[in-house]
């Protein structure tokens, strides 16, 4: 009888120990399920493109991923001494204020749908702009020259302020490989340029600089002047 009641109370145990995996399991598949949709959401890129013929570079784009790793390409001359062009690629993070204002930005254009451009034919060309929104579910894209609606002028100044922080990061790269005499002057540009809040993202290009400070076959002025660009980085003030 003894027996009977301890194989019953073993078998009560079990039932328990299985009922217990069982709720484990099924609540792990329910939280799993539940990050589906917010991870397919995540999924999205927005993509801002600049071609303006005559200009330095005449084409560039902007790609930002929703987990902010962002993608730049153009099309430029190598140098202000040199009409040779290059088409430099680069990849970058961007920082969570950045890469979230830009994508609140979207949502609030409605992801570039409808009329952007403003329809001024008066209005001097500042270069054919394009900006484009896609995720698992949604696909949109708008041309403008200019457009009278405040998110989209926010939009384009930020992509502006980041394509011209990464230009200083091309050109830098190039002086100190090929002309580091040219470096200071550039240097000094940039950091005027930043002052006035005209650059963003400076961490963007903080390898070049970084580069440029640890070498000391350059004028350390320069390489003072580089690292001092590095911790404006990190107060900079957005773009206007």
């Amino acid at each position: 009888m003894t027996g009977t009641r301890q194989a019953g109370s073993r078998g009560i145990k079990l039932s328990r120990s299985f009922r217990c995996l069982f709720l484990t399991i099924l609540a792990g598949s329910v939280a799993l399920l539940g990050t589906l949709p917010t991870r397919a959401a995540e999924s999205a890129t927005v993509t801002f493109s600049l071609d303006f013929p005559n200009s330095d570079p005449d084409h560039y784009s902007i790609a930002v991923q929703s987990d902010g790793h962002a993608h730049y390409e153009c099309s430029a001359v190598i140098s202000e001494a040199s009409d040779e062009r290059e088409t430099y690629q680069t990849e970058f993070t961007l920082s969570d204020a950045t890469r979230a204002r830009i994508f609140d930005l979207t949502a609030q254009s409605h992801y570039f749908s409808g009329k952007v451009d403003s329809g001024n034919r008066k209005l001097a060309f500042t270069g054919a702009k394009k900006l484009a929104y896609k995720d698992s579910q949604r696909e949109s894209a708008a041309e403008y020259n200019f457009s009278s609606q405040p998110v989209i002028q926010q939009l384009t100044t930020l992509f502006q302020s980041i394509a011209a922080t990464l230009e200083f990061g091309r050109r830098l790269a190039h002086y100190h490989r090929f002309q580091k005499l040219a470096l200071d002057d550039e240097l000094k540009k940039m950091e005027d340029e930043a002052r006035r809040g005209n650059l963003i993202e400076i961490p963007a290009v903080k390898p070049v600089l970084l580069e440029i400070h640890n070498d000391s076959s350059v004028m350390n002025v320069v390489r003072v002047r580089a690292q001092r660009i590095i911790d404006m980085g990190y107060i900079a003030p957005a773009p206007r």
